[in-house]
């Protein structure tokens, strides 16, 4: 394999394009990232740079040396429109072409975004230029904020808006925020941190637009009420970056599809990050981003797929001054035990607490609430679990 092209400048792109170089891949290493930007850090986008406690020049993911040690050719600032699998060649928007042996897919998500987001003062949360379209805004004196769904990015974003002093508002469609991700017994302390926050939770309603004519003036619910809005953020999750990839032969559906060792059908093409179905799961998180690069590497440099990806989900969130952290595989019907610390109707205790998923007498999936020591350790119970687990089944 002489040249191999990375596809996306993210987190999972450079992790792919260190990896290739720690296993001795010596060709020509292209990478293509859409945005302007080298590779950065996106987690602090809602919440330190939002607030302006940590600049631009502590998102950085490379320093100079590393780019120079990475001996790659960087083509940012211009977006992939397609992939050739039988020519082996990657199709730029400003109409150059990269003839390439390999390529690691590594676009990841775009915000999803609602009709009518077109109006001056709507914002989504995704890029580095979201962020500073979204920090300039805020700064232009006390806003009424209405933020567009209690996910994860609408939470710490709410969160970084109230710090502000502004009037936050959050439109929640589901009962409780983040219930998919920890269940509805221990989603009720996301809705706390809010009221602790000064965040009015509005939930079990939907949005109907956006009022305005030139910049938005409010947000419609479907329940008939209007809030008034100087800002809105819309935080409705992200779609895996796949439509450059339409009419090549991969197998898409809602991401690209890979076999367990992020390999698709063709062997020369692998996906890592956001934008892979490893599995028939598709995890937006920071870990899956820096875990697959390697045994996808392995993979596209083998041909084949020798090594499987192990990865125990873990994320963490941080949320008006409390970290929630949570690792495992939950589902509906779990048994939720709290076994440390202390959680209310208000929320967390002073000292946070643990909380344990059971199945079938077993611990699944742990959530800490600024409880990180005993996060920690169940943790590592639950990786050590998952790793005896797997050997018998790999004999």
């Amino acid at each position: 394999m002489r040249t191999v092209t990375i596809v996306g400048a993210s987190l999972s792109g450079l992790y792919a394009a260190r990896e290739l170089r720690a296993q001795g891949f010596d060709g020509r290493l292209v990478i293509v990232g859409e945005e302007p930007h080298r590779p950065y850090d996106r987690p602090p986008l809602s919440k330190d740079f939002l607030t302006g406690r940590t600049g631009e020049d502590r998102l950085a993911l490379t320093d100079a040396e590393e780019t120079a040690g990475l001996d790659a050719e960087w083509l940012l600032g211009v977006r992939a429109r397609g992939l050739d699998t039988r020519g082996r060649t990657v199709l730029l928007d400003d109409g150059r072409t990269v003839s390439t042996d390999g390529v690691v897919i590594a676009t990841g998500a775009t915000a999803r975004r609602l009709p009518g987001d077109h109006l001056t003062g709507v914002h989504t949360l995704r890029t580095l230029d979201d962020a500073r379209a979204l920090r300039a805004d805020l700064a232009r004196g006390p806003r009424r904020v209405v933020v567009i769904g209690g996910g994860f990015i609408g939470a710490e974003t709410a969160s970084s808006c109230a710090r502000l002093g502004h009037a936050v508002t959050v439109v929640e469609a589901a009962p409780l925020p983040l219930v998919p991700q920890l269940g509805p017994e221990t989603a009720a302390v996301c809705a706390a941190l809010h009221r602790r926050g000064g965040v009015e939770l509005i939930t079990g309603t939907g949005v109907g637009g956006l009022h305005g004519a030139a910049a938005v003036t409010g947000v419609a619910l479907s329940d008939g009420r209007t809030l008034p809005a100087d800002t809105v953020i819309v935080g409705i999750g992200a779609a895996p970056a796949t439509s450059w990839l339409l009419g090549s032969t991969l197998a898409l559906h809602d991401g690209v599809l890979c076999d367990d060792g992020c390999a698709t059908a063709l062997p020369q093409v692998v996906a890592v990050g956001d934008v892979a179905r490893v599995g028939g799961t598709r995890a937006e998180h920071w870990t899956s981003a820096t875990e697959q690069p390697r045994v996808a590497v392995t993979n596209l440099l083998a041909g084949r797929t020798l090594a499987t990806v192990r990865t125990l989900p873990y994320f963490w969130s941080d949320q008006y001054g409390s970290r929630i952290q949570f690792a495992g595989h939950r589902r509906d019907g779990d048994t939720v035990r709290l076994t440390e610390g202390e959680c209310t109707d208000d929320g967390p205790g002073e000292a946070g607490f643990l909380a344990r998923y059971e199945r079938d007498g077993r611990t699944v999936a742990v959530l800490g609430v600024d409880r990180p020591r005993a996060f920690l350790r169940a943790r590592r119970e639950l990786q050590r679990d998952e790793r005896e687990r797997a050997v018998p089944a790999a004999l």
